[in-house]
């Protein structure tokens, strides 16, 4: 039986961190990940591969920092785990015994039930998968015509990749905006302008009713009965923790399919851990259970569980998930941090709300200067801030962090007005009207007034 003291099951982002944070902790400990694919995709890079990137090889993950750090690679499939004796067994029946078990299984596309016609030749879902990637990228070569059914990050940012390599997209989604979710309907409404500008047919407000085709697929009918051409069709509705090999093996799954945590991503089995899609998450304000996946909130995750593999510190956990989202259409970029108004105000929060508008260079005639817009959400009693969203240049990817900082800090408005800032003509928005402090100011002045 093969040996190792840390066992992950699976190796993309969540994976890949808890190991190289695990063995630089605990450098003498033998680190295992098993995984069932070869290559590993930058979860996050997968729509650019249908456009910016033009192929699948340039959106692999090195395993160079894995196995220069010391850990052990294995190619394969955990099927069953034996939680009491530790040891887990593979689909080739080789058994793998461990001292601490990682699950990062991730998660997998959620195929809509009901709808007539998706198993059609050329529908399509978007898995974390190489060579189901590289399959489609043979079959687009013939398709002029796309339809892609839902318009969260994946839908829209596939859509835009798509519409740059000539195809003819439409992008249809049930909820009244693209991002509806995520954001609240000031930005989601941008993010539809910014698609349909680019020249994508952007339908809301409408699901389908049935994919068309003989063998193959012919278009999409929606629920009004409008009919729509296509040659290929994406679900992109979603998806949904694996969470199989869990159930199996009697660790304990909440009623949404995810494995049970605590903050320091520990299972109801003793020595098991589990991160990323698969796990539990709990909203960092509210501290409701929520279904976001990002791997960014996946490698904090694996890094919180690293640092407390084999002894657990007080100020070394995992205390929520803030959900920061961002993407880009075109030269335009929207971003999001904590919880939007429309949550707040469902949640009982008491809050104000600030916009500022501004510009992300100084001055603004400068070439590539962009419009930025800010909107704090902000608690009335305390000042304290509890979400955040930008819309504006390439320049927001960082400053949604920042914001995503100060929520996790709890900072409150009056630490923003007070807060040091480096900037540069080209770089940032001017120090005499930072949209980040502008906002932060015009919340003080509604609660003083409150």
């Amino acid at each position: 039986m093969k040996k190792t003291d840390v066992l992950i099951i699976g190796g993309s982002a969540s994976g890949i961190v808890a190991a190289i944070t695990g063995k630089n902790q605990y450098q003498d400990k033998s680190f295992l990940i098993i995984r069932k694919e070869k290559d590993v995709l930058v979860p996050c890079g997968i729509p650019y591969i249908f456009g910016s990137l033009e192929s699948s090889t340039f959106d692999v993950i090195s395993d160079d920092k894995l196995k220069n750090t010391g850990v052990e690679i294995m190619i394969g499939e955990v099927v069953a785990i034996d939680c009491t004796n530790k040891v887990c067994m593979t689909a080739e029946n080789e058994e793998i015994g461990f001292e601490k078990l990682v699950i990062a299984t991730g998660s997998s596309p959620k195929i809509p039930r009901g709808i007539k016609g998706i198993n059609l030749e050329n529908v399509f879902t978007i898995p974390k998968n190489k060579i189901y990637i590289d399959g489609i990228l043979e079959k687009l070569k013939d398709a002029q015509k796309v339809a892609i059914i839902g318009g969260g990050f994946i839908g829209v940012e596939l859509s835009d990749e798509l519409n740059k390599k000539g195809k003819a997209v439409t992008i249809i989604e049930i909820l009244p905006y693209l991002l509806n979710t995520v954001f609240d309907e000031e930005m989601a409404v941008k993010v539809d302008e910014s698609l349909s500008s680019r020249g994508v047919k952007v339908k809301t407000g409408m699901g389908i009713k049935e994919v068309t085709g003989e063998s193959k697929v012919s278009g999409v009918i929606l629920q009004n009965g409008e009919k729509i051409e296509a040659d290929m069709v994406f679900l992109c509705t979603g998806y949904k923790p694996n969470t199989e090999l869990a159930y199996k093996s009697d660790i304990e799954v909440n009623n949404m399919g995810f494995i049970k945590v605590d903050e320091y991503m520990r299972t109801d089995k003793k020595d098991i851990f589990a991160i990323g899609d698969c796990a539990e998450n709990r909203d960092f304000i509210t501290r409701k259970i929520i279904t976001p996946m990002l791997a960014s909130t996946a490698c904090a995750e694996a890094r919180a569980m690293g640092l407390n593999l084999y002894k657990l510190s007080t100020v070394k956990t995992f205390n929520g998930t803030i959900s920061i989202f961002s993407t880009v259409i075109g030269d335009n970029c929207f971003a999001v941090a904590g919880i939007t108004e429309n949550i707040a105000l469902k949640e009982g929060f008491d809050i104000v709300t600030a916009t500022f508008q501004g510009m992300d260079k100084h001055p603004g005639k400068l070439p590539g200067m962009h419009t930025q817009i800010v909107k704090l959400i902000v608690s009335k009693d305390s000042g304290v801030i509890l979400g955040g969203s930008i819309s504006g240049g390439f320049s927001i990817g960082e400053l949604i962090n920042v914001i995503g900082l100060a929520i996790q800090n709890r900072m409150t408005v009056n630490s923003i007005l007070t807060m040091q800032i480096g900037t540069h003509p080209f770089l940032t928005a001017p120090p005499t009207a930072y949209p980040f402090i502008q906002a932060a100011e015009i919340a003080a002045k509604k609660i003083k007034k409150s």
